[in-house]
């Protein structure tokens, strides 16, 4: 049976809240907005970074809830700025068929504050 990787939750347009290249590394991610994407701790995403085309791989660490936690952290640290502006997107891999139906968890954060509207 054939697999595909499709988007399965996207934290779209966040801002870089703190950076911490003294850390085993990560990201961590305020719970709230982990739980409205669907993301998991531990879970493998991808970060993109609007203001300067990075993009790397990392996982999830959980923030504390309701901060707008955004905080990248050991060599990843050196990809993003404090106030730099991200895309967090987590895939999942499953079946032709049922990726074709798939609905994605995606959300819009106020890049303010990073919190739900």
């Amino acid at each position: 049976m054939m697999q595909v990787e499709v988007v399965k939750s996207k934290i779209h347009r966040v801002t870089v809240t703190e950076s911490n290249l003294n850390y085993v590394g990560s990201i961590t991610i305020d719970e709230d907005l982990m739980d409205a994407a669907n993301i998991i701790h531990g879970e493998r995403v991808h970060v993109v970074n609007n203001n300067n085309g990075e993009r790397f791989d990392t996982y999830v660490i959980p923030g504390e809830r309701g901060s707008g936690t955004i905080c990248l952290n050991g060599a990843a640290a050196r990809k993003v700025l404090p106030g730099d502006v991200i895309i967090i997107i987590a895939y999942a891999l499953m079946p032709f068929e049922e990726a074709k139906a798939f609905v994605p968890s995606v959300i819009f954060p106020d890049t303010a504050t990073n919190r739900l509207p």
